[in-house]
């Protein structure tokens, strides 16, 4: 079954996906994640250093195209791992939530629900964020699969909304 036009995002409450659904102006997806700069992976030891936290809101029309997105970077796991111990409160992890808090409240009318999007790219700070076609599984030369980065969250068939990470 090939990959279709419009790619179901399910909502789970307490879950990865806890921060999607509709608004007045069409859908959103929103979340904090993180991500190591493009060509960076772990192996960059140490890895905390170089990955990156972020509070994200991707809007979309109601017939899932990207509208655009709202990114912003509040740090690294390092900085993390110090400001825990020395500034409880205003660590990145805690900043983005708040980030992610004030993006979600400004949005009118906003509902969780499930939602439906296409495929999409935006380069931020040197990361991928969006929803990307690629090929995964015995034959490499057909598209059978949605990776949202950089959640790891992958959607295959039957294309129900559930993900895999």
């Amino acid at each position: 079954m090939p990959v279709p036009d419009v790619i179901p995002i399910a909502y789970k409450p307490d879950y990865r996906t806890d921060t999607i659904g509709r608004f007045e102006g069409g859908q959103f997806l929103a979340c904090v994640t993180s991500a190591f700069r493009e060509g960076r992976t772990q192996a960059w030891g140490p890895w905390e250093e170089h990955k990156h936290i972020f509070a994200v809101l991707h809007t979309f029309d109601a017939v899932g195209r990207h509208l655009g997105s709202d990114i912003w970077r509040s740090g690294t796991y390092s900085e993390q791992r110090r400001l825990q111990e020395t500034s409880p409160g205003d660590d990145p992890v805690t900043r983005a939530y708040a980030r992610l808090d004030q993006l979600l409240e400004a949005l009118p009318g906003r509902e969780y629900a499930d939602i439906a999007i296409r495929p999409f790219l935006v380069e931020f700070d040197q990361a991928r964020f969006g929803l990307v076609i690629e090929q995964h599984g015995e034959d490499e030369t057909e598209d059978n699969w949605a990776e949202l980065y950089p959640n790891q969250l992958g959607f295959s068939e039957p294309w129900d909304g559930n993900y895999d990470t």
